[in-house]
């Protein structure tokens, strides 16, 4: 299981703006709250209370909230916006969100920072299930179910993003995989406050999937 400790000197470019092709490194820096969650024709609008991730964030900064690449707007004093529209709400687990619920926040590195975690695009392949948390001493073992059309992507010790958070596949099976969470990583992160059968954003390793794309030519 990687760290979730960033180093301070991690360098991010001021006025950061281009959403496609923002990278994240699933290296959570902050749970931050939802204040207000709105839904409108078409999409809606997310209002979120952070400390950290808005220390230096500017309107138009990528951000990703429970793993899923937003728009900073309306950026204030220890608060921030982002509008969410159809497709996202459609396939990430955003619009279960409501006033109070605990978001994972990580705003948008240089690729040229170190990679703490994996490559991380915010760009979420579908919707899996927390089927389960199995304590041991400090540490967890949490289990998590994926649909049908994302197990191609997953390996044995391969990576994963969870809700945002750059995990590792310790087991492997033909639904589901088990990761083993450092006990940083359950106190400074959602993981803890998900109950079973809750769903959670899954992104598979972009790796796989340019590998994937190379071989359908031949």
């Amino acid at each position: 299981m990687k760290t979730l400790f960033r180093p301070t000197f991690l360098t991010r470019k001021p006025g950061f703006r281009d959403n496609g092709s923002a990278v994240f490194t699933g290296l959570i820096e902050e749970v931050g709250c939802v204040r207000t969650f709105e839904k409108a024709v078409g999409g809606a609008r997310l209002c979120i209370e952070a400390d950290i991730a808005t220390q230096d964030l500017s309107e138009g900064d990528s951000i990703a909230v429970n793993g899923v690449c937003l728009t900073a707007l309306n950026v204030g004093q220890g608060e921030f916006s982002a509008d969410l529209s159809q497709e996202t709400l459609d396939r990430s687990t955003l619009d279960r969100l409501s006033p109070g619920s605990p978001v994972n926040l990580e705003r948008a590195v240089m690729p040229s920072a170190r990679l703490g975690g994996h490559i991380v695009q915010g760009h979420v392949d579908g919707r899996g299930n927390f089927l389960s948390a199995v304590q041991s001493g400090d540490f967890w073992s949490v289990t998590v179910a994926f649909p049908p059309d994302l197990a191609r992507y997953f390996v044995k010790k391969g990576s994963v993003a969870v809700e945002g958070i750059s995990l590792t596949i310790a087991d492997l099976r033909v639904s589901e995989f088990d990761i083993a969470v450092i006990p940083k990583t359950w106190q400074l992160t959602n993981l803890s406050s998900l109950k079973p059968g809750d769903e959670v954003n899954l992104e598979a390793d972009i790796i796989a999937k340019y590998v994937e794309r190379i071989m359908s030519f031949r």
